[in-house]
């Protein structure tokens, strides 16, 4: 039988969701011990407010006032139980090593010191510390042998220890506490849980080149894929399906499995732009409340400041004339500080219309495109053509994909100018992420028959952050798909021009574009850029958001590129300084 040819979904990333789902009684029983406490100390309302916004999982509040307790008390007790607050706060929030340098200022007499080496244990595993990982839960295991009538869920503890041993590759030992976790959760029969440890279990085998045994659990992950609500665990599971059943060559199946893996990211990505939205309305209105109360403080600033003038005025001429110098100073200030929400106002304003300029436009010409092409549908239908059904329907197909690039566009260009986008910059091996986005693409390669060629050097490595280069490629692979031919080719490829930087060519044979239009999408203020092709018509936004992105990333973008012939997208970036 041929190796598998599956994507391993991390075993870092499964280990995360599963610890979360699986310490819901101790950190439940550590929640109700919090509330206690916080009766107990009433007078201490800074330990009050992270109390609740702890339990509410408002990890940045929480930071806050967790601060404000430990800067205004120095009570040891609840000094511990702030920094566990922080800690956890830390870790949801993907700072790891803010996490590792809260918890390790708790106390071993603190009551829950067990579920602070499990969070230990889950940040050096986050952070690849896998011995320190394996140290960590091994304490809480020897804990919990002993502790039985505690409510801990060593399930859980087992399998990231597995997992630990899996990234070591000590597989004796990865499937020695895999199998005892499953049969704790088998007992149980939480599907989430079960899912989860099916697909660790199956990564083990994989590794091991043990393919049937791996099949086996991925199917298994699957089946029980279908009791959970997360979406996220749902495509996973659907993606490898469709990548083993690829491999045995029963591509009816596979694309079967392939397109349930795409709805299932499609409702998750929903979910999530839904959530982002309803959390910057939230702190829009947060910013606008915050700016009402800090405009009654100026004007009660201003009636104090009359006041002491009129009250100095009866002292003398020269404690007049300085109250006046003082009020002068005052209202200047004042009048700058006003000036200056006031322009940060406009800025967002001006934000704003873009944004609903652009969801204005295009969404409804995507919407009215899709309304004509389903009537188009209807009618076709009654007379049973299906060489024209096919055609509408691979039509709706693309109209939903482009709305949909375009709303995944329209949430990361505006987490970029809202300051709201992290970056953090690591080596990244550009031929691994070049790979990922042909895998991502190949149904759009496929449908348009378009050769796809990655020459990219495999001893290139760049100082990037991995995210921001993910949506540029696929971006600029996106728009080389669109605007290239049927039977044509594209290609990724890499130049040494300069031993600082590495220089990516993404080169395809279509239509290509005019000088003028290129000068157009480079300029810094090319929001709403529109295509020469008439059946083809963009905001531009893709291409303004991959400028930023670049440019954020410390690399440059250049087109080259002719009419009827194609264009090179030339993108530097920054390479690591070791592999340099």
């Amino acid at each position: 039988m041929h190796k598998l040819k599956i994507i391993i979904i991390s075993v870092l990333c499964l280990f995360s969701i599963s610890s979360h789902a699986r310490i819901q009684s101790s950190t439940s029983n550590f929640n109700e011990v919090l509330k206690i406490k916080a009766s107990q100390f009433k007078k201490e309302t800074n330990f009050n407010k992270a109390q609740y916004f702890f339990i509410n999982k408002k990890w940045d509040s929480t930071l806050v006032y967790s601060m404000k307790q430990l800067s205004s008390s120095r009570n040891k007790e609840l000094t511990d139980y702030c920094h566990y607050l922080r800690g956890y706060s830390f870790k949801n929030l993907k700072l790891f090593k803010e996490a590792k340098a809260e918890m390790n200022l708790i106390s071993e007499s603190f009551a829950f010191y067990p579920l602070v080496n499990k969070v230990l244990g889950q940040v050096s595993l986050e952070l690849k510390e896998f011995e320190k990982a394996i140290y960590y839960f091994s304490k809480v295991e020897k804990f919990l042998i002993t502790n039985k009538s505690l409510d801990y869920r060593i399930s859980s503890i087992y399998e990231n220890l597995g997992v630990c041993y899996l990234h070591l590759n000590q597989f004796n030992k990865s499937e020695e506490y895999l199998f005892k976790s499953k049969e704790i959760n088998e007992k149980e029969n939480d599907p989430l849980s079960l899912t989860l440890l099916y697909q660790n279990i199956a990564n083990l085998y994989y590794l091991q080149y043990k393919d049937e045994k791996a099949i086996l659990y991925f199917k298994k992950a699957y089946i029980f894929s279908k009791k959970i609500k997360d979406f996220d665990k749902k495509e996973s599971t659907a993606f490898n399906m469709s990548m083993v059943e690829e491999n045995r060559g029963n591509y009816k199946k596979a694309l079967e499995y392939r397109k349930e893996s795409a709805q299932w990211k499609d409702s998750l990505n929903n979910q999530n732009k839904i959530w982002a939205v309803a959390d910057f309305e939230k702190k829009f209105a947060v910013a606008q409340k915050q700016k009402q109360i800090k405009v009654l403080e100026i004007e009660n600033k201003l009636k104090n400041t009359q006041r002491n003038g009129l009250f100095f005025a009866a002292v003398g001429l020269l404690l007049i004339l300085t109250a006046g110098v003082y009020l002068y100073a005052q209202k200047v200030k004042n009048g700058k500080t006003i000036l200056r929400q006031k322009n940060k106002l406009d800025e967002l304003n001006a934000t704003k219309d873009q944004l609903f300029s652009i969801v204005s436009h295009d969404l409804r010409s995507s919407v009215n495109a899709l309304k004509t092409s389903n009537t188009k549908l209807s009618s076709t239908l009654e007379t049973k053509n299906y060489d024209e059904l096919n055609q509408l329907i691979i039509q709706n197909s693309t109209i939903a994909n482009g709305a949909y690039t375009l709303l995944d566009n329209l949430l990361h260009w505006a987490m970029l100018q809202t300051k709201q986008l992290y970056f953090q910059k690591e080596s990244i091996h550009l031929y691994s992420v070049v790979q990922q986005i042909e895998h991502n693409y190949k149904p759009l390669l496929l449908d348009k028959a378009i050769t796809f060629e990655n020459s990219v050097s495999k001893n290139s490595f760049i100082f990037v952050d991995l995210d921001s280069l993910k949506i540029v490629l696929r971006n600029l692979l996106d728009n080389a798909i669109k605007f290239s031919n049927e039977n044509s080719k594209i290609s990724f490829y890499t130049q040494e021009t300069n031993p600082d930087f590495c220089e990516l060519i993404i080169q395809d044979n279509g239509i290509g574009m005019s000088e003028s239009t290129i000068q157009e999408l480079l300029a810094d203020n090319a929001l709403l850029a529109k295509k020469n092709n008439s059946e083809i018509i963009g905001t531009g936004l893709g291409l303004q958001l991959c400028k930023q992105m670049i440019k954020k990333n410390g690399g440059t973008l250049a087109i080259e590129s002719e009419l009827n012939i194609g264009t090179k997208m030339i993108l530097t970036f920054p390479k690591t300084k070791n592999n340099g």
